[in-house]
């Protein structure tokens, strides 16, 4: 499973136009369509601290009919932070 990589502060203004278009009070009125996500995990989304996962991002956009074309997204594999991480540990060695 992919991630969605915004640039920075794109992730939020792109939950805010879903919050919009689905007609929702708040952030946590995205969970009454359905979503098995918890609320914590979408506050980690909506502040940019995790990447949002690609099946959810495309659940999002066929849901409030959002095209994902029009987006300045990348995909990015799950294990990006394990990556990174590992990199990091190898020149400290």
């Amino acid at each position: 499973m992919d991630r969605v990589l915004f640039c920075k502060g794109e992730q939020r203004k792109f939950l805010d136009l879903i919050i919009s278009q689905l007609g929702s009070i708040s952030l946590r009125g995205i969970l009454q369509f359905g979503f098995e996500i918890k609320y914590p995990s979408l506050k980690n989304y909506y502040t940019e601290r995790r990447m949002i996962p690609k099946d959810f991002f495309k659940e999002l956009c066929y849901l409030a009919k959002v095209d994902e074309k029009d987006l300045n997204i990348n995909y990015v594999a799950e294990n990006l932070g394990q990556i990174r991480g590992g990199k990091i540990s190898k020149r400290k060695v």
